[in-house]
């Protein structure tokens, strides 16, 4: 029997040429819905003169496969740069376009928001963003299912932009605000159930564990090594792949490095990404010598080698929610020492395909990389497991999951909508008895 193609209108606070985990995952998902036959109706940031030119000139492979679909369609909304990391971009308020009529357009069966709340604008505390609840009203108008899939960690955000001391000075309104725009959706859904945990201690309501993130086993995997960018180098190698950020805690790597030197002289540190602390990490790592190559973005096969060629990859960042580079390097099969956070004790399994560290600290991070560099027979195992233990996130898999929830969320307001339309006829026809 063939499925019912759904209209699936999806919003995301990010997507290409913005370069997120974020970005990678909402286009993947959209190809698939879209290979399956569903319609999509993808509403997604725009790009304009405020941003950085190098955006302008991203090579985003596959980006352009999709506007060959008959079934797709898309919007670009109007965004400003975030205050606080100019490659990133904030829907401008909601007087300037309007989430409700596009969707009245388009009539879909179901809305998926992705980044919920940096669509309402809480990553700049309401300064800069949408101002409102993205498409409540639409389902309030139609009664169609808005759910959402909640792919950052706000509040560590939040933090790390703000300060310690500013944070704590609006803590005590944080469980407001996601009570707020939790409760106004018919899910929430986390791919991290410890993230899901956390944040259910501050009032989310309605929310769920869906493993949504996945990664395409097929395209990352061990034989790209046939792509390697540095192939005349056989130094062991440390990689590195994300935002050269604040939340993504890089400065920590250049601290454990000259740790990690000392035992094994001859490592090589690749720094793979752009960010607002670029300038800074290349500064301080060239004070730090020839050991450390600040390499820039990297796309295409070239990115794809650089995951199968590393010995290690490694991530200090402690603000991940079910991080996808970590998913791409296990998929190669390249073992992973990352901070211990709530997602990360999900994907690396210490011992096994990895090591998790202690959190902002240099040491106990270097000793975890040197002991996966000094045995050799430890780091064959943990490379061959570290692939075996993410083939459960293949993303055919985690699709085929997220699917059959749209067509449960749909099924579900139907009968709803069936049982109310019945009770109302009950009722009339009682009245007319009288």
């Amino acid at each position: 029997m063939n499925k019912q193609h759904l209209r699936i209108a999806i919003i995301t606070g990010a997507y290409a040429p913005f370069l997120s985990g974020i970005s990678i995952g909402v286009h993947q998902r959209v190809c698939w819905l879209l290979q399956q036959g569903h319609e999509v109706f993808l509403i997604h940031p725009e790009v304009n003169e405020y941003y950085p030119k190098e955006i302008f000139n991203r090579p985003i492979p596959g980006i352009e496969e999709i506007k060959s679909f008959p079934n797709f369609s898309s919007y670009a909304y109007p965004t400003k740069p975030l205050i606080f990391y100019k490659s990133l971009p904030v829907p401008l308020h909601y007087r300037y376009w309007n989430d409700t009529k596009l969707l009245l357009d388009f009539k879909p069966d179901i809305v998926v928001l992705e980044e919920a709340p940096a669509m309402i604008g809480y990553y700049s505390l309401f300064l800069q963003g949408y101002g409102r609840l993205i498409g409540r009203e639409y389902a309030k108008l139609t009664d169609t299912p808005v759910i959402t899939l909640f792919h950052t960690d706000i509040i560590a955000y939040i933090r790390y932009y703000l300060g310690n001391l500013s944070f704590c000075l609006i803590r005590p309104i944080i469980p407001l605000l996601v009570r707020h725009f939790s409760e106004a959706y018919d899910a929430n859904y986390f791919s991290s159930q410890e993230q899901l945990n956390e944040y259910k201690k501050m009032k989310l309501q309605r929310g769920e564990y869906l493993a949504y993130q996945g990664v395409d086993c097929n395209k990352f995997h061990p034989q790209n090594i046939c792509y390697d960018p540095i192939s005349h180098d056989h130094r062991p190698t440390l990689l590195f792949v994300g935002r050269i950020s604040a939340e993504k805690n890089v400065d920590q790597l250049l601290q454990a490095y000259p740790l990690i030197a000392a035992k094994i002289p001859d490592v090589h540190l690749v720094i793979v990404g752009s960010g607002s602390l670029y300038s800074e990490m290349q500064r301080r790592a060239q004070i730090l010598g020839s050991g450390i190559t600040m390499w820039g973005e990297s796309h295409g096969k070239e990115l794809l080698g650089w995951f199968a060629r590393a010995d290690v990859f490694v991530n200090p960042s402690v603000s991940e929610n079910f991080c996808t580079t970590n998913n791409e390097a296990l998929a190669s099969g390249t073992p992973v020492v990352a901070a211990l956070a709530p997602s990360t004790a999900e994907q690396v399994s210490s011992g096994y395909n990895g090591f998790l560290a202690e959190p902002n600290n240099p040491a106990d991070f270097a000793q975890k990389v040197i002991t996966i560099l000094e045995n050799p027979h430890l780091k064959a195992n943990m490379g061959e497991q570290a692939r075996h233990s993410i083939l459960k996130f293949d993303w055919s898999v985690c699709m085929k999951k997220f699917e059959r929830k749209l067509y449960q969320h749909i099924n579900n307001q139907r009968e709803f909508d069936g049982d109310r339309k019945t009770k109302k006829l009950a009722m009339k026809g009682k009245r007319t008895i009288g």
